[in-house]
Parts: structure tokens; sequence; C-alpha cells
């Protein structure tokens, strides 16, 4: 028997042998032609304690029991939304697993993830559960795959998120041997952080054709993924949730119970990175909770980045709220320091943290006069709030009784001056929405810029199978409560925010409407932060900062517009000292921005000089809108006055460009319709221009 389907662009089968064995035999942006497949190509990895893996496999995850002996029992489609769900059922007789494949309507791009049930009479402990299995990842290269395909991997770190780099597998280790290797490459995290050294995606290309294979994992906690070869020379891919191996991971399921892995997103494009940028941004506007905030992308104001850094008083306050409002700005978010009855920024109070009254020191008229005197000036205010820690030294803490934290062996997991919350516990989910309700209803805020610093490691063995366990446990229970927050306030806007991009992953993203993009300081090592933005999140929801400094001119000014203007702007800086050139730069882009941001919600990205690397002489990112193309182009510390780029999607096409912002400082540039190349020469080094293309004619 086969299961085949086909989905804008992907073409699915699943073949059922005589044995009753079901395995995935293509997943690919080409047709499927019914070919006969040999070898192995299962739906799910699962392994038990106790059970065998079969086969000389090192640490890697294949051929694992019980998954080996389960055999196909049903399957059926059905309609869920305007999507199609195909699910498997799977069958050792003591495990029945159900395999789900969720195909996402307008995108090739299907959401995965596995069922376990436990029909035995005793216990079982599950340790190793893929969310996808695919055994095929070369079967469509001719060539070798040492040296015919790639792996886009985005390395991740504070204040250097979203660094593609671009690698063969034999570059990666990855080598064609006798009959298969040992060696495998495993891209993971650990812990409560998603995204500290990596982004949880990654993209696998052919490059004979440039066909690929994409896939993010959406949890906000452990994960992981492997890819090695198999007897018979092809490279798999598996995609999964905590295990032992690598996240202490361990869940006894007892009779009758289910254990679920974490949802994973995989598609198919057949036309290189950008092609895939271009489906995941489809698929993510359509997993994400519909919000007025990603309609209307109002420009927001942020007190910290290079302005109050941590340290906010009422006589500060003034006149930044006058001038953002002046300068065009719709939300204004009092940053981290409301709190702290101490003296000065940030580095002086995290220990103190978690005790969400004013510091009346701070405020002598009281938060609330701030809160009322930004809606009179016309924008909506917003505080920072960091929920899921509290400090050492914070005077609630005696008052919280142990099981409301992170334990291991009975002992409270401590972590850069503070203790790491258990949503688990009814307790913490009730102390984190009273907090919420009183600042909502207290200080009438519309936004919270929810931060997170600390990771709690590998999790928790308190009342848990494991510390994975009881980290996944908590991961779970943290989403639960902000969908109960977000039914509760559905126009309340909550900002995604772990030290800049350090939690950066679509279980967050499908609820919160902005992701903190960095805290990257240097506005000229930001232009190759932003310039890749839009492969992590949508380009609505990721916010870019831009903080002119008071001792900066024009073009400095410009060079940070130009970083946050065709994403989310994140507006900073003393704006009400800065010089009035530079202030009429700033009011000049937000109105530039307001006129173009609806390009910004539905466009699809542009990367000219592909993935860029942190110190990359130039940098370029665009938004594809109908017959609009909108482009920034920054260049950083280059010798060399002019850089020249393709433009592919425009490439053949008659065009109209204009140099969009800002008005009136120097640029040349020069577009060549027959070779799609435009160029862009600017005088001086840090420096960034915004250039608006229009088709002369509508595309079919």
């Amino acid at each position: 028997m086969k299961i085949v389907y086909e989905h804008y662009g992907l073409f699915f089968a699943i073949e059922v042998d005589g044995d009753q064995k079901a395995r995935l035999v293509h997943f690919s942006s080409r047709p499927y032609r019914g070919e006969e497949h040999a070898g192995y190509y299962p739906l799910i990895e699962l392994h038990c304690l106790g059970e065998d893996t079969d086969g000389h496999h090192g640490l890697r995850h294949t051929h694992t029991y019980p998954a080996a002996d389960m055999r196909y029992v049903s399957h059926r489609f059905q309609p869920s939304g305007e999507n199609t769900r195909l699910e498997i059922v799977l069958s050792d007789g003591r495990l029945d697993a159900t395999v789900f494949y969720e195909f996402y309507a307008g995108a090739p791009v299907v959401r995965c993830w596995n069922k376990v049930i436990n029909r035995a009479d005793k216990p079982v402990t599950l340790d190793y559960v893929t969310s996808f299995a695919y055994y095929g990842l070369t079967d469509e290269v001719c060539g070798g795959w040492e040296n015919n395909t790639a792996f886009y991997i985005a390395h991740n770190t504070w204040h250097g998120e979203l660094q593609w780099r671009k690698n063969t597998p034999f570059e990666l280790g990855l080598t064609k041997v006798n009959r298969s290797s040992l060696k495998r490459l495993t891209i993971s995290q650990l812990g409560s952080w998603s995204s500290y050294e990596y982004l949880p995606m990654g993209v696998f290309e052919n490059l004979e054709d440039h066909s690929c294979l994409f896939w993010q994992i959406e949890h906000n906690g452990s994960w992981g993924w492997e890819c090695s070869d198999v007897p018979g020379g092809g490279l798999y891919l598996q995609l999964y949730g905590p295990n032992f191996s690598q996240h202490h991971f361990e869940k006894v399921l007892q009779k009758g119970k289910t254990f679920t892995s974490v949802p994973v997103a995989v598609g198919v494009r057949p036309d290189g990175f950008e092609g895939v940028v271009g489906a995941l941004t489809a698929y993510r506007r359509k997993l994400r909770r519909p919000n007025a905030d990603n309609r209307d992308l109002p420009v927001i104001f942020n007190d910290y980045m290079n302005c109050l850094m941590g340290d906010p008083t009422e006589e500060r306050e003034l006149p930044l709220i006058d001038a953002a409002a002046e300068a065009g700005c719709e939300y204004f978010v009092i940053d981290a320091g409301w709190f702290s009855q101490r003296d000065g920024g940030d580095d002086d109070w995290w220990s103190s943290l978690g005790v969400w009254k004013e510091a009346k020191k701070r405020f002598p008229r009281g938060l609330r006069f701030l809160m009322d005197y930004i809606r009179e000036k016309g924008m909506v205010p917003g505080l920072w709030i960091e929920l899921e820690d509290i400090g050492k030294e914070c005077e609630a803490l005696a008052s919280m009784p142990d099981d409301w934290f992170f334990q291991r062996h009975g002992v409270r997991v401590q972590e850069h001056g503070r203790y790491q919350l258990d949503f688990r516990h009814p307790g913490v989910r009730a102390f984190a929405h009273q907090t919420v309700d009183e600042l909502v209803k207290l200080y009438n805020v519309g936004y919270l810029k929810m931060d997170y610093n600390i990771t709690a490691g590998a999790g928790t063995d308190y009342q848990a199978d494991s510390v994975g366990d009881g980290l996944l446990e908590h991961n779970r229970a943290f989403l639960c409560w902000l969908d109960e927050v977000l039914e509760k306030y559905p126009q309340l806007v909550i900002e995604n925010c772990a030290s800049g991009g350090m939690r950066m992953d679509y279980a967050m993203l499908q609820r919160l409407s902005v992701q903190s993009t960095s805290d990257q300081t240097d506005y000229r090592q930001y232009a190759c932060i932003a310039a890749m933005a839009a492969t992590a999140a949508a380009p609505e929801q990721q916010a870019i900062w831009s903080y002119p400094r008071v001792e900066g001119d024009e073009e400095e000014t410009v060079f940070n517009m130009v970083n946050a203007m065709l994403f989310r702007v994140h507006q900073s800086g003393f704006l009400n000292r800065l010089p009035e050139s530079s202030f009429r730069q700033v009011k000049e882009g937000l109105a530039c921005y307001k006129r173009i941001r609806n390009a910004v919600r539905e466009g699809l990205p542009v990367f000219p000089l592909g993935q860029l690397p942190l110190h990359a002489p130039w940098a370029a990112y665009g938004v594809r809108y109908g017959r609009d193309l909108y482009l920034s182009v920054w260049r950083i510390h280059s010798p060399e006055s002019t850089v020249r780029m393709p433009l592919e999607c425009l490439k053949g096409k008659a065009a109209a460009v204009t140099c969009l912002y800002p008005q009136g400082l120097p640029v040349s540039f020069n577009w060549k319709e027959e070779t799609g190349e435009f160029a862009v020469t600017l005088d001086t080094p840090y420096t960034a221009r915004l250039f608006h293309f229009v088709l002369q004619q509508e595309e079919d």
C-alpha cells in the first residue's frame, strides 16, 4: 500500500510493505514517481529503557526498539481548520504510536509530532522519541553527498545572533566510508533557553539543483537534530525534543498513559535558501495567534538600549516621553529597573528581582502618573518584567515554598543570583497571573516586555521521572500559562525576550507577537544581525533596535533607522537630547516606516548578498511585496565604496528605483534590468540607505 499526497509543491509518499512496516520514502519538491525503495525508512525512532538499539550505531539513534517492531495499523486524512492532517497508527502490541503530519495551507510545510500510548500491563521508560524521521535525505543527489550537498546551520549567541554558516557534510566531518559510519552531525540545546548557541532550525540543500529540505523545532526548552549515513550510503535526518543521552530525559509511561513529542515543522523548496525563508515566513504567519499587533505594526519606544539602561526615574522619563511622541512612536515601554529600590542601572538589582511594585523614590508621583502621561501623549504604555525567576536577595523569597522552584536532589537550582520558578506548580502560575493582573489593572499597561535572563540547566528532578522530564513539563506548563494570559487579555502585546534572542523559537512566537532580536549595543554590528533576522521569525515579529547616540551625526542616525525599518521598530536613545538634524532623521524614518509597514507585514524576505557573517563588510536585506521591493543596503567597514548585488527576483523586469530614505543625503545607484544587478555607492563607511523598486507592470 502507498499513501501519496501532493501539497503546495511538497510531494510526500509512505509505503507499507508486505511485513506491514510503514516507511516514509519520499519527502521532496520533486514529484513522486512510484519508485520502489529498499532499505530503512521508518516513520519514527522510539527507544525504551531495556530495549535494543540494533546495528553498529555508536551514539546514533538508529534501529531503535520498540520502533523497529512496530507495524502499520491504520491511517486517515482529516481536516484541521484550513489544513489537512494525516494520522498513521503503528503498534507492536505493547505500545501504540500515532504519527501526525499536518499539511499547512499556503506553504509547502508539514507540522509533525508523535504520540505514544502504553497498552502494556507494566510501565515502560521512554528515553528517545523523534518528532520527524526521514532516511531519504540524499536519494535525489546524483553525485556524492559529501560535497554535492550542504547544511545551513544558524549559530546564535548573546550580541551575535543569527549567524548562518553553509558547509558541506565533508566540511562538517561526515564522510562516506565502507558500509556506514558511526560519525553523526548533531545540533542541540540543553535547558530553558532554546537558542543560546543555535537556532532551532536548519536547511539541507542539494547543490546540484538547489532544492532544499528545511525544518524548525517548535519548543522552548531542550531540543536536537541528528544526521548521519545509513547502510546503502544515504543520509538521514531526525528531529526531536529532549532525550536521555543529550538532555537527561527519561519518561516513565504507566499503563494507559500517553507521551507526545514536541512539534516540528518540515518543508521543501526547489529554489534555494531565499525560497526556504519565504516558505517559512508564509507558514509562520499561518501558525501564530492572530493579533492586532502583527497587523498594525505600531512603533515601539523602549527606554533601555543606549539610553536609561535599567535606571529609570520620573525625571528622566518625562522628556523621553515627550520626544518619543513627537518623533511618532506609538508605544512607550519603561524597561528594567522601575521596581528597584537600589540606585544605579541594571548591574545593581538583579539578585533582588521578584517583587513587582514600583520603586517610590524613582517615581515620586507614582508610576501610574507616568502611565497616564504616556496615554495623554497618544501612546500605549508598557513595562518590563521577568516572571520566571526570583532573585536570591528578594524579600518575598522567604515566603515561597521549595516546591515552587527547580530542584535537584532536594536543593534549589541557582543561576546568576536567581532561582528558577517551576510553572508546573499551581501556586507559581497563580503568582504570575496575579502579577500580570495587577500590572494591567493598576498601571493600565498595554505592553509587557517579558524578559528571561537565566537558563535553568538540564531541569528539575522534583516530582519528575528525570531532570529532563521536569524541564519539559515546566516548558509546557509555561506555554499553557501564556495561553491563559492572552485569552484573558487578547489586546495585550507581549514581547518575547531572553537576553535578546536566546529563546527565539516558535513555541513562544506562535503566541507572542514581538521578538527581541539582540542586545547588541553597537549599531554598526547590528546591521548584519538585522539583515538575517527574517530567517528566524516573520519580519513583522522581529524587533530591531534603533538607538542613535547624542554624539553621533546624521549618518549614524540614518544607519540606526535603516537597521529597523523593514522589521518592527524598537526605537530608543536619548531622543530628547539629539541634535536637531538627527532628530529630524528619526522623524522622517518613522514617517516613512508607517507608509511601508504593510509591506513588512505581508511581504517575503530577499537576501541579495546571501547569508552574512557578523562582521561582513556590506549587508543587504529586502522585502518583496507585489510590485514593490524595499531594500536596505549598509556599507559597514568595507574599504570599497561600491557594492554590486544580484536581484534575481527582478531580473529582466523594468523597474523604477528611488532612494526612499533618507531624503537629501548623498548616494549613487544603478539598476541593470538585463542582468538583474543593482550597484550602490556610499562614499563613507558606516552609512546606509533604504531603496524602493516599483515594477512598471503587474506580474502574473
